[in-house]
């Protein structure tokens, strides 16, 4: 595994994120994570005799077969749910122009959506991957465990620097055989996984987690300079300082992002973005207040 040990200086952050997670679960959540995320399993309870009205596709087809009679599995919704954190760690991941980077953000973000669950009793678990599965912990419950995974987070160094959403997303249906509530970090700078994430949406509850920075949005005029590619180290130079070059890197940003986010709602998947150079908890309140609306009426 390539991460860093405990160190004073992690350890200090990582405190004082859960000081923040905490303060904000109990301020701000408190509730409505448990209301939002219902209904994403069953388990079986018992079985008893079908009568009409039944859903036949709940028909227990091996005691029927035994008995000669028809008989029913009785479910009951789960009562712990498993929670994973995908995360895309390419070096991309690293990129940021304001007070911190997107891998900073989103181990965040991370610690809050952990701590929520833990205090609703539920596992949690992370995939980190780049162009390839790089690291992963097990689903568990408890705080030792949470802060074990915000620390992975924090100081995870990956093999390679390349992108490959679609190895992250093999892996998390391989992996997690049950179906989970997905938080997908990422800044989806990738072409070709948009098929596999929607298989991956078909078995689990995957909410995207957009990861963005202004610069890439709004590019500063700064000159002749040279911009390297971070995942496959190619330079290429521009000319900031031209209008007609900033505002059409804009415009095709704008319209990869529309595309993308036309994507994820064709799909039906959830997705909140989050900038390195605004306040996440905005859109994280957004994100729960439309989805218990949607699902509560």
């Amino acid at each position: 595994m390539n991460f860093q040990p405990f160190d004073q200086k992690t350890l200090r952050k990582i405190c004082q994120i859960e000081m923040t997670s905490k303060r904000l679960v109990d301020n701000i959540f408190a509730g409505k994570y448990r209301s939002v995320f219902k209904g994403r399993g069953m388990d079986f309870s018992d079985i008893r005799e079908y009568v009409i009205g039944d859903d036949v596709r709940r028909i227990d087809w091996n005691v029927t077969a035994r008995t000669g009679t028809p008989y029913v599995k009785l479910l009951v919704e789960e009562r712990e749910m498993t929670v994973v954190f995908l995360i895309d760690a390419s070096a991309s991941a690293q990129f940021g122009t304001r007070k911190r980077t997107k891998s900073d953000l989103l181990a965040e973000v991370a610690a809050i959506l952990a701590f929520a669950a833990i205090y609703n009793g539920d596992r949690v678990g992370l995939l980190v991957f780049t162009d390839q599965i790089e690291h992963f912990i097990k689903p568990k419950k408890g705080r030792s465990h949470v802060l074990r995974v915000i620390h992975d987070i924090l100081t995870f160094t990956p093999k390679n620097r390349g992108t490959n959403l679609s190895v992250g997303l093999h892996g998390l249906n391989d992996i997690f055989r049950r179906k989970a509530t997905v938080f997908f970090f990422s800044d989806f700078l990738a072409e070709g996984y948009e098929k596999d994430l929607r298989v991956a949406h078909g078995k689990h509850d995957v909410i995207s987690m957009c990861l963005e920075d202004k610069v890439e949005r709004d590019f500063p005029p700064l000159g002749l300079i040279n911009l390297e590619d971070a995942e496959n180290s190619e330079v290429i130079r521009v000319n900031t300082s031209r209008s007609v070059f900033r505002m059409k890197l804009k415009k095709s940003t704008d319209e990869y992002f529309r595309s993308r986010d036309r994507f994820f709602d064709a799909c039906g998947i959830d997705h909140i973005t989050i900038n390195t150079d605004q306040p996440y908890v905005e859109p994280l309140v957004k994100f729960f207040r439309k989805r218990e609306q949607r699902i509560h009426g």
